[in-house]
């Protein structure tokens, strides 16, 4: 039960536990997320991310590990802010600023923008297609620097994206963020050096890009041909795992505290729990001794589609739904490796681990036990507190309306609501007409009055 999305009540449910947990959000889980969504990307940046193949050397997906040695430095670099592109009235300001030399332009001017303006959500900086990045050397040395040019180099079929390498940009040079001219006045005219939709055109003309590693390499390949590409042994081909398992368990050390932190705010009593969940839990009580279901396991399963699988996993893997950021495929992929440790830690099941387990699961395998052991006490805990009635959990929606009044259009809700009704309207009648609840409260009569007044507003349009 509640494991898909396919009835009006599943739908529902899950836009009623986004609502109501909106300040349990705001006020409890919500740091402790946005905190796991920052050390993430500032994990993931300080390593080489290759912006065609989306690899990362720092991740936790090995599906997404970027497996070749890539040799990159950090270099500190001296921005150039000009006064239009702050949009705050000032003088033009320099702000020091780290990035990676095997660091494609698109990529430099990102990691600068994200820098430069860390005080200000993501929606309210400047876009990136609306810079240039312009290298300064002296009075008149200034520079454009892009993804490709005529210094792009080009062997065969294959172009290479251009990095600060490829510029031989030194440690400690300045650069400035300008405003691109022609995104002035046409945001989808493109002029020659700019980045552009390279990958249509390129296939067009047969050239392939590529950033750090072709995607016809050995990176690319199965893990079962890796040993006969570079004719190894099978001795080596045995040992490359365990280096990429290094990796992977870097990545997981530095993020155990943000994780253990976000688990333990999701899954702590310790507080007033969400009175919606207390209530929905409750309810399915309820609902099991009405029907004679006593195996604790499928009131668990309930339980668990009902909450984590249905809100907590969409909001793991969709950070911007809840904040103003900036998402990428590399951190999506660190992220999705994340929501699925948490839905392992929800389900009763032990699952069984060996060499052929998703090295996901096996990063994780000594973690789970623990987290289980958390959304077991987390079940037990609500039971035991005292019941939500219907006249608290009444008075809780109807603060929520008020509270949100302004920010909710009801008659496009409303409007969307009844498309779907009036697809499924002769079903939807004839269930009213013969529920018992629904006859007392003349729901199909209600139903029908609706219907005749909506349809009788668009005929008179």
């Amino acid at each position: 039960m509640l494991r898909r999305t396919e009835s009006v009540v599943e739908k529902l449910l899950t836009n009623w536990m986004s609502v109501c947990l909106f300040t349990f959000l705001q006020e409890s889980a919500g740091e402790s997320f946005y905190m796991l969504f920052r050390a993430i990307k500032h994990q993931v940046d300080k390593g080489p991310v290759d912006v065609v193949t989306g690899k990362a050397k720092y991740t936790l997906n090995d599906n997404r590990l970027l497996r070749e040695d890539v040799e990159y430095r950090t270099l500190t670099l001296n921005v150039v802010i000009p006064a239009a592109a702050t949009c705050t009235g000032a003088t033009s300001q320099i702000v020091p600023a780290k990035v990676l030399d095997c660091d494609t332009i698109t990529q430099v001017k990102e990691k600068l923008v994200e820098q430069t303006w860390k005080g200000t959500s993501f929606s309210q900086r400047p876009h990136i297609d609306s810079l240039q990045l312009e290298w300064r050397a002296g009075v008149a040395g200034h520079l454009i620097l892009s993804d490709e040019d005529l210094t792009s180099v080009v062997q065969g079929s294959w172009k290479r994206l251009n990095t600060l390498q490829h510029y031989k940009v030194p440690d400690g040079a300045t650069m400035a963020l300008v405003l691109s001219k022609h995104h002035l006045h046409d945001s989808h005219d493109y002029m020659p050096g700019e980045k552009t939709p390279a990958l249509d055109d390129g296939e067009e003309e047969g050239v392939r890009l590529w950033h750090l590693v072709k995607a016809r390499e050995e990176s690319e390949l199965p893990k079962h041909r890796k040993g006969s590409v570079r004719e190894r042994g099978g001795e080596r081909a045995k040992a490359i795992p365990e280096i990429y398992l290094t990796r992977l368990l870097f990545m997981k050390g530095t993020l155990q505290k943000f994780v253990d932190d976000l688990f333990t705010a999701i899954l702590s009593t310790s507080r007033p729990v969400p009175l919606a969940v207390k209530y929905f839990f409750d309810l399915l009580d309820e609902q099991a001794l009405q029907h004679g279901i006593t195996d604790p396991e499928i009131i668990h399963i309930w339980k668990t589609n009902s909450l984590p699988l249905r809100f907590w996993i969409n909001i793991l893997k969709n950070p911007q739904f809840i904040f103003d950021v900036q998402t990428s495929d590399h951190v999506d992929a660190v992220l999705s490796v994340i929501a699925q440790t948490f839905m392992d830690s929800c389900t009763i099941a032990d699952h069984k681990l060996g060499r052929d387990s998703p090295i996901n699961k096996l990063l994780y395998a000594r973690d789970i036990p623990r987290y289980k052991q958390m959304v077991e006490r987390y079940y037990a805990d609500i039971r035991q507190t005292i019941p939500a009635s219907d006249q608290e959990m009444n008075s809780s929606l109807a603060e929520i309306s008020r509270n949100y009044t302004a920010d909710i259009n009801c008659l496009v809700a409303l409007h969307d609501l009844y498309k779907y009704i009036n697809k499924y309207y002769d079903q939807i009648i004839t269930t009213l007409e013969e529920d018992t609840t629904a006859q007392k409260m003349q729901l199909g009569y209600r139903l029908q009055q609706i219907a005749a007044a909506v349809e009788n507003k668009v005929t008179d349009l």
